[in-house]
């Protein structure tokens, strides 16, 4: 959020911002039916959002990480509509929602950034739900992987090699994917030298195959936050 903004505005956001204890896995930043407060920004760590179905299963909508935003789905009803979840031992900034208001008011950069925000979140919901519509199963968790690798390097951290916090279950949620299918599509992309697959770590060997996989799906993969 302090992009774009004078050294006296950020002294002013920072004065705002809320260190909280770190988050063990499995533990709670906010539970659907809560009352919004306020907004977080993720230090260190992973966020699953998520909704429970009727049936009792979750359906993941969105992973966060370390500099993105969660909880803008509070605003509008002035409780939260999902749920946010450490996925490992996380750090978040808490940022009170009133007090926030009361400073784009008086700092238009801040409150142009905070809109920038919520546009990116309405953005990335959008080309999900277009990939989901349109996509093969194979597209789906190329796209998925790609977004990841552009937002790890964004925040200056490896784009080809990188932990997955989230659970193949999670991840299949998040795309509309059987469990199986996302667990077979790990060994076929192992298997095409597209991907080094350790448990967890993951290494991408050839960036260029996994972009061919999308060739008819750049839009979606623009949507979901990485570069054409």
């Amino acid at each position: 959020m302090p992009l774009g903004l004078e050294s006296g505005d950020i002294d002013q956001l920072d004065a705002i911002v809320q260190s909280n204890r770190p988050l063990q896995r499995g533990g709670h930043v906010f539970q659907t039916g809560d009352r919004f407060r306020s907004i977080y920004v993720v230090k260190t760590g992973t966020i699953k959002t998520y909704t429970q179905c009727p049936n009792g299963t979750e359906q993941v909508v969105g992973f966060h990480l370390p500099g993105e935003v969660v909880g803008l789905d509070g605003i509008e009803c002035n409780k939260h509509i999902c749920s946010a979840k450490a996925l490992e031992t996380t750090a978040v900034c808490e940022v009170p929602f009133q007090h926030l208001e009361e400073l784009t008011s008086t700092i238009p950069d801040l409150q142009h950034q905070l809109f920038r925000l919520m546009s990116r979140e309405i953005t990335k919901e959008t080309g999900l739900m277009v990939l989901l519509g349109k996509s093969t199963a194979e597209e789906r968790l190329a796209a998925f992987l790609l977004s990841l690798s552009v937002r790890f390097h964004n925040r200056g951290f490896s784009a080809t090699e990188f932990n997955l916090s989230m659970s193949r279950q999670e991840i299949g949620s998040y795309l509309g994917l059987a469990l199986e299918t996302v667990s077979r599509l790990f060994t076929h992309f192992q298997d095409e030298k597209i991907l080094l697959v350790d448990r967890k770590h993951i290494q991408i060997l050839d960036m260029d195959l996994l972009y061919d996989l999308l060739s008819n799906q750049t839009t979606c993969l623009d949507k979901l936050g990485a570069p054409s």
